[in-house]
Order: structure tokens, then sequence, then C-alpha cells
């Protein structure tokens, strides 16, 4: 798949493109419209952390963001009335995907503050969700993600990208209409850290992938296993944190997003949609999730110790409840799972999906 893109500026300085797969002829150079950050913003921070060795970000600008607005005056949807502007911009035509900088950035380009945060909106319906988009529009998503990687990996001062999307009220969202988001740090944050350094271990004691080594594992098994296409295979984890928690990787090594190629892209189209069908039919509901795309360094396009991979983590134990991480998981970071992740694979695994 080929798609066009079209750059420009927002009146307040901040990034602005949209993808298409068709050429149209308008000029996006420089876009006076549309909602511009307050004038009191200020840029986030980082600060060190000495006693657990990490930086926490400070920024108190985000407690401005609009949350949960209703309908008619949701920020992502394409602009209606002049009285009630929008991050989109009227352009005469409705996007397919579009990006833009984060109004309220928990990362900014600082000295003492260096990323970028970007948003990225999945479709102009505000009622979609990235289940309900045809295939073609989600394989475009796919290619959307893959350019968004590459381009923010180049940037000199990042190295790592961290794509991610959070569904639902009960994992915190404040606008409803379909997006994700893409986080761009200096330093692998935490989480990233210290997953890079067990695969380094891994890999220098065993001279090979570690997450090459966990998904051959699971197809030998087959137990945990919920979707597998010739290229990828999506699996509940042997230690699953969650109870439908599921983890999506390619079966050949891609340290990066980007380095997905094209027949990888259309297979993790099909297999996402595929994978959120179950999740949907699963209580019935439009399931709540949080997905997670960990890669590699994006200064380490060639790393043979480390790559990409998607991880899912729904909130939901039942219909009618949820996980919380309450007193030992936050307070520790010591996961308990109340149930067996064999048992959760089987459960979607048998949920039939009609495409």
């Amino acid at each position: 798949m080929r798609l066009f893109k079209f750059e420009s500026r927002k009146a307040d300085g901040r990034a602005f493109i949209q993808y298409s797969k068709d050429s149209f002829p308008v000029d996006f150079g420089f876009l006076s419209e549309g909602l511009t950050r307050p004038a009191d913003w200020e840029p986030p921070a980082l600060r060190y952390n000495a006693m657990r060795d990490e930086y926490v970000a400070i920024s108190t600008s985000r407690n401005s963001r609009p949350f949960l607005p209703p309908k008619e005056y949701c920020p992502l949807c394409p602009a209606r009335d002049s009285a009630f502007p929008t991050e989109i911009p009227e352009t005469g035509r409705l996007y397919e995907w579009a990006v833009f900088e984060n109004m309220y950035p928990a990362l900014a380009p600082r000295p003492d503050g260096i990323g970028k945060c970007e948003v990225v909106l999945y479709s102009p319906h505000h009622d979609s969700t990235l289940a309900m988009e045809p295939l073609e529009h989600i394989l475009g998503l796919m290619h959307v993600w893959r350019d968004r990687s590459k381009s923010l990996g180049a940037l000199p001062f990042i190295r790592q990208v961290f794509i991610f999307e959070n569904k639902g009220a009960e994992v915190g969202v404040t606008l409803h209409h379909p997006h994700g988001q893409i986080y761009a740090f200096r330093e692998p944050p935490p989480f990233l850290a210290r997953e890079h350094a067990a695969a380094r271990a891994h890999f220098q004691t065993n001279g090979r992938c570690l997450v090459c080594d966990l998904a051959q594992n699971e197809l030998e098994t087959s137990s945990r296993v919920v979707l597998e296409t010739p290229s990828l295979v999506a699996f509940v984890p042997y230690a699953a944190r969650y109870p439908y928690e599921v983890h999506v990787t390619t079966k050949a090594h891609r340290p990066l997003f980007e380095a997905l190629e094209d027949n990888e892209l259309s297979e993790l189209a099909l297999l996402l949609k595929r994978l959120l069908f179950k999740y949907d039919a699963l209580f019935g509901i439009s399931l709540p999730y949080i997905m997670a795309h960990h890669q590699a360094e994006s200064t380490e396009p060639g790393d043979r110790t480390y790559h990409w991979h998607l991880e899912f983590y729904p909130p939901h134990r039942t219909r009618d409840k949820l996980k919380f991480l309450a007193g030992v998981e936050s307070g520790t970071g010591f996961f308990v799972n109340d149930t067996s992740p064999e048992g959760k694979a089987a459960e979607l695994r048998a949920i039939a999906v009609p495409f």
C-alpha cells in the first residue's frame, strides 16, 4: 500500500500531518485555523528519581486537557463549526489518518525534558474503533505507524519510540475518538530498559534473541497460541500479568517496527482485526485495553538481541470485574494473576471470527 503524506504547521507551530491513499492538490503549508495551545502553557520537564534510578515527567499543563467532552465538542473530530474549533482544521475533505503534536505533551524538545509526543487519529468517525475499521483502513494505519516510528527514531536526540493506544474510560481515556499516541524518548523508559537488559543477557548466554525464543516456544507448546499467520503469532504469555493479556510478534527477527515487510504488515492488519473482534465478542462489549508496541532502540536498527512485539493489556477479569493494580502490584511491581494463561488462551481461541 502506498500512502501520500501532507505535512504542515498549526498556528502555534505544532506539526500536523495527513496521510491518504490518494493525492489531492491542497496547500497545507500553514494552517491558521484549529485549536492552539493556551498562552499559559508550560513545557514539561524531567526529574530524576534517585530511589528508583528513573525519570519522572512533570507536566502541570496536562491538567488542562479536555476530559470526556460531549460528542459534539470532541477536539479530535473534523471541525464543523467555527465557534467550536478542533485539532482538525477545515481542509475541504475528511482525512483518512492524521498525526499531530500533542497539545499537552508529557515530553517536549527542551534541555531538561527532551522528547516528543504525537497523537495518531485512526479515523474521522467519532463512534468507530480500530476493530470496526475496514481491513484496508487498518493496513493504512500500519503504514502510518511505520512512517512515524522511522521519522521520530531518526531524530538525533531520540533513542526509543513507543507507539501505544489507550482504549476505554477503564484505562483512563479522556477522549473517546479512536486514536493512539506515540512517545519518543531520549532514553528507554524503565520497563523497556529492563526488557532490553534481559534480552542482552539472554543473547550473551544463548546467542539468540529472547523474543524469538519466546515466540518459538509458544508455537511449539501451542496451548497459549490464540492466532497464527504465516509470518506472525499471537499468544497469551506464559507469565501473563493480566487475564486476557496477549502478545503479538513476527516469526522472523525484526528489531524495529519499520523493519516489518509489506506482507507482514498485511498479515498484522488481519491478525489485529481478528484479535480485536475476539476481544469485543468476549463479553459482548467494546473491550477496553492498552496496546503497547515494544521495540529495540531506534539507534540500533540491527539489534540481534531484541525485536518488536505488541502487548495488549485488557483490564477486565470478567464482564463485570476489573483487575485493579492495588497494594502489592502498585507498591512492589509483583503481579498476581488469578487465572490460567492456558485457560484464557483457549477461551479466546474458541471465539469464532467471521472473516
